[in-house]
């Protein structure tokens, strides 16, 4: 069972939160004020199918940092292409770092365009969209800032430092250092076609050697990026920019209760239907060294060959976590996994798999039935053979962590809001005996007349949005602007979000 003790939300919460019409997710305790028989409970997605197999001469094994989004009726995927090989004496890249691209229609079926752009090999006929400084770890985004110039449409940060030698256009064991160290930011009119904004590395405290991201933060009105540093392992850094030329000094990430483990990525993003709260789908890196387990894992042999010259390369694992922020710099983080490696015999359970990409989309459901889903992607076989995977996850839209309560019943109280709109909707899932009930209430606890509890309808089914109803109407216009605090009562049910419209 998956329970969160009480995080973060603002540092000092104001005694009326002011939710106006935004959605609210339960995936921290922001909100709530007191829970009686009820927990969160984090939520893990599905594995569904293998989406793309990167095992083109300028990709392979170690073709990670992967982003996705969508953009208008196409879905992008930018991904490094690298190989490395094993070998007792150690390991080290077979060809250079290239940045690759493939999109979709549905986010499903992928396709590697020719675009004619980089010569690999003596051909341009790959999907390489640059060859260059920040190779390693690109990461574009399409920026909403309504002042983007047209031909800074797309943006992306990335770590330089490491990239090919002029000379011979290779470069060993991740590349040699031909450049400045440090995050380098790059332009582009079309998402494919890319240029340096300065010649100059934008940030140059940290580490970089990580999938280093930064966006458009719509509710702040500023560019945020999150990149690699090491603080008692791997760790986190922030800093903020007006312009994505100019940045602030970096500072450490806050965590609640604590890092729990190092931290490889952040994969963090505003979430696209709530953007005032951040989430990160970090690796989390242990090495516990050659304990018994260790040895009973997938393919022993090969990863006594990945340990022999680094012990972290045999024995180390990786999985996918997650965490949320209300101000960019606190973050709650799950203990618990959000990707496990799994059931599996070969292709998972070695240091370098369940990298999640970064970005969040909507697919259609594996179910015809069923409404939209959401989609991640995490990779498996890193680092075998000579070519690398991913693999898509699913699932339910707002369903990262629900409030849940078992069919004897539970309830928790909010904090006193104050909303917009006239009614109230849940994103909800209850069994077939299962119900949820709603009353509002004054700050002081007293119900409002015709709100009660007993003035509560039972909602029960599954959906994303159910509009709640009581005795006398849905009509809460009366309440709107006013301090209110609301109780739910469920039974073997799961609340993920709701929201005032």
């Amino acid at each position: 069972m998956l329970t969160l003790s009480v995080g973060w939300g603002h540092a000092a919460d104001p005694e009326v939160i002011d939710i106006g019409s935004r959605r609210e997710l339960f995936v921290d305790k922001y909100v709530i004020e007191s829970m009686d028989g009820a927990e969160l409970r984090l939520h893990r997605p599905t594995p569904r199918d293998v989406v793309i197999v990167q095992d083109q001469p300028w990709e392979g094994s170690s073709s990670h940092y992967m982003t996705v989004f969508k953009d208008g009726d196409l879905y992008r995927m930018y991904y490094r292409g690298s190989n490395v090989i094993y070998t007792p004496e150690g390991y080290h890249d077979s060809h250079r770092e290239v940045v690759c691209y493939a999109e979709s229609k549905d986010g499903i079926r992928w396709t590697k365009p020719n675009l004619g752009l980089v010569s690999f090999g003596g051909s341009k006929k790959n999907n390489i969209i640059w060859d260059g400084i920040g190779s390693h770890c690109f990461a574009p985004f399409k920026d909403p800032n309504p002042d983007a110039r047209p031909d800074e449409r797309y943006k992306a940060i990335t770590g330089g430092g490491w990239g090919p030698d002029p000379a011979s256009g290779h470069a060993p064991s991740r590349g040699r250092p031909v450049a400045k160290k440090g995050l380098y930011v790059f332009k582009s009119p079309d998402g494919i076609r890319w240029s340096l904004m300065k010649d100059e590395p934008v940030i140059t405290d940290g580490a970089f050697d990580s999938q280093n991201l930064a966006f458009w933060d719509s509710v702040r009105g500023e560019y945020r990026g999150y990149h690699r540093e090491f603080r008692d392992g791997r760790d986190i850094m922030t800093a903020t920019s007006k312009n994505f030329r100019d940045w602030s000094d970096p500072v450490f990430l806050e965590y609640s209760p604590s890092r729990v483990s190092q931290l490889y990525t952040n994969q963090i993003i505003p979430y696209y239907r709530a953007p005032h709260i951040f989430m990160g789908f970090p690796t989390r890196y242990v090495d516990r060294g050659w304990t018994a387990s260790a040895k009973v894992l997938p393919q022993l042999e090969y990863r006594r060959l990945r340990g022999a010259k680094s012990r972290r390369e045999g024995t180390a694992v990786t999985d996918g976590m997650f965490m949320t922020s209300r101000d960019a710099l606190k973050f709650n983080v799950w203990p618990e996994s959000f990707i496990r490696p799994g059931l599996r015999l070969r292709n998972n359970w070695f240091y370098g798999d369940n990298y999640q990409n970064w970005g969040i989309v909507e697919t259609k459901s594996t179910i015809e039935d069923a409404p939209d889903e959401l989609s991640f992607y995490a990779n498996e076989a890193s680092h075998q053979g000579d070519s690398n995977r991913w693999r898509r996850y699913t699932l339910r839209i707002d369903g990262f962590v629900s409030v849940r309560a078992p069919l004897a019943g539970g309830e928790f109280v909010t904090k006193t809001l104050r909303f917009a709109g006239d009614t109230l909707e849940l994103n909800f899932s209850t069994s077939a005996a299962g119900s949820i009930r709603v009353e509002l209430q004054n700050p002081d606890g007293t119900p409002l007349e015709g709100f009660a509890m007993d003035d509560s309808e039972e909602v029960y089914g599954d959906a994303l949005a159910r509009e709640v109803p009581w005795k006398g109407g849905r009509d809460l216009s009366q309440w709107a602007g006013k301090p209110v605090r609301l109780r739910f009562v469920l039974k073997d049910a799961d609340l993920y979000a709701i929201r005032f419209k």
